[in-house]
């Protein structure tokens, strides 16, 4: 698929703008899913499957589970990442896409403990796991979909549209639950809830209508042609490059701890330490992911002007900087200054967004790039994302102050900044129209 149309009709840069635009909304349906239960985590979920703890041992529970999803997600990456470096980037995204929306839909369904006992919470978690598997193997291929579609000059903005996903997500999945909680007042806890989740269902129809009008990224496609393939890629991929792997995984420390911080422990923390009205709180959240819309693309734009490198440095030095001032401006309640936390906290987790995807799939091959980026990106999210909330929880439940939060931040963001600058050289680019390799030298890359 070098030249010429596609199948169906569709000229290269037609299907340039469908690999995008299928990449973004997949990707945002399945973070929809995702976000909506860490929500749900927060608001419900303590009361409805875990009524006989205590309210903060239900919220670590809760929380718990929670984190579940992000162990489940490595499990995903390897075995999407798999089949996505052996069979192909698109039919692999359906499976995923499909494989998320099913379980989030039946967690729309599940009784609580009130009606069918400890087996709610068990189904909660199986639930959440094979949720968990099915976002672990849609990050990989939704951006190498994209990014391997786009221009080599700009793949910092391209492999960041599909990171519209995290803002897009987290608009539908808090805009539902504020809509349905103002809705159904007291209803919320009982019914209003579920349906949320339920309309996953729709959304799922809609990405996957589109995922099959896209046509196979033209690197894997040359790649097949040249009969290279890697037989195990997975294997060869942690054989091969630990190093890439290990710095991946640590370098996103400063992106993925705190951001579950600032978008789902927040809840916790305003509602129950600060008294803080859920409404307020949702709001806020809904600007600043409005915000990335134009922020995450504008810093993966920059990212090809002034470095991969150093855009991520910066986002990452920022993060560190804005720890205490975070809480500092969410203590003091009042509205505008809560807002201005919310609004700076994701600006700073943009910065490191936007140019994240293209720093991690650069790491790799062409023959590697599902399997290698998939891992290590997912990876993070067992050390960093999942347990972030519940690390926060527990500080907060032993010290009773944010202080120690903000120190895990800033121990995030030095342990961020050491790989970055450990990270190795990207791989060589493999030209469109031929099998000779392009220099990974050019300014994109510093």
């Amino acid at each position: 698929m070098t030249g010429g149309v596609s199948g169906d009709g569709a000229s290269p840069a037609g299907q340039r703008r469908r690999a995008v635009l299928a990449s973004t909304v997949g990707t945002a349906i399945e973070l929809y899913d995702f976000f909506l239960y860490g929500t749900a985590a927060a608001l419900v979920f303590p009361e409805l499957f875990f009524p006989e703890q205590s309210a903060s041992a239900g919220v670590l529970a809760a929380f718990g589970t929670y984190f579940v999803g992000f162990a489940a997600r490595p499990v995903g990456a390897a075995v999407f990442g798999h089949f996505g470096d052996r069979l192909g980037r698109r039919s692999t995204l359906i499976a995923t896409l499909m494989l998320g929306g099913v379980a989030t839909f039946l967690i729309g369904c599940l009784p609580d403990y009130a009606t069918i006992g400890f087996a709610a919470p068990v189904s909660l978690v199986v639930l959440r796991v094979i949720q968990g598997i099915g976002v672990g193997g849609e990050w990989g291929g939704s951006v190498l979909l994209a990014m391997e579609w786009g221009s080599v000059r700009r793949r910092g903005l391209t492999a960041s549209w599909p990171h519209l996903g995290t803002p897009i997500g987290l608009l539908l999945s808090t805009g539902m639950v504020k809509l349905l909680s103002a809705t159904t007042g007291a209803g919320f806890a009982t019914w209003g809830w579920r349906v949320p989740f339920l309309a996953s269902a729709i959304l799922v129809g809609i990405g996957l209508y589109m995922r099959l009008k896209v046509a196979e990224s033209p690197e894997f496609t040359q790649l097949k042609q040249q009969r290279r393939v890697v037989r195990r890629p997975v294997w060869q991929v942690i054989r091969e490059h630990p190093r890439e792997i290990l710095t991946v995984i640590f370098v996103r420390l400063s992106e993925q701890a705190p951001f579950y911080l600032f978008v789902t422990f927040v809840l916790a923390y305003g509602t129950g330490q600060l008294h803080l009205a859920r409404g307020g709180l949702l709001d806020d959240t809904l600007i600043a992911a409005a915000i990335g819309l134009v922020s995450v693309p504008f810093f993966g734009y920059l990212s090809d002007l002034v470095g991969r490198r150093v855009m991520y440095g910066i986002g990452v030095a920022a993060t560190a900087a804005v720890a205490f001032p975070y809480f500092g401006l969410l203590n003091t309640g009042a509205s505008g200054l809560v807002l201005l936390g919310v609004i700076l906290s994701l600006l700073c987790h943009d910065m490191q967004y936007g140019p994240q995807a293209a720093l991690i799939a650069e790491s790799f091959g062409t023959s590697l790039r599902y399997s290698g980026a998939g891992l290590g990106y997912q990876l993070a999210g067992v050390i960093a994302g999942g347990p972030a909330p519940l690390i926060a929880a527990a500080i907060l439940a032993t010290t009773g102050s944010s202080t120690g939060i903000s120190w895990y931040i800033v121990g995030c963001a030095v342990l961020s900044m050491t790989a970055l600058a450990l990270m190795p050289r990207p791989q060589p680019l493999v030209a469109r129209t031929g099998g000779s390799p392009r220099d990974g030298s050019d300014n994109c890359y510093q």
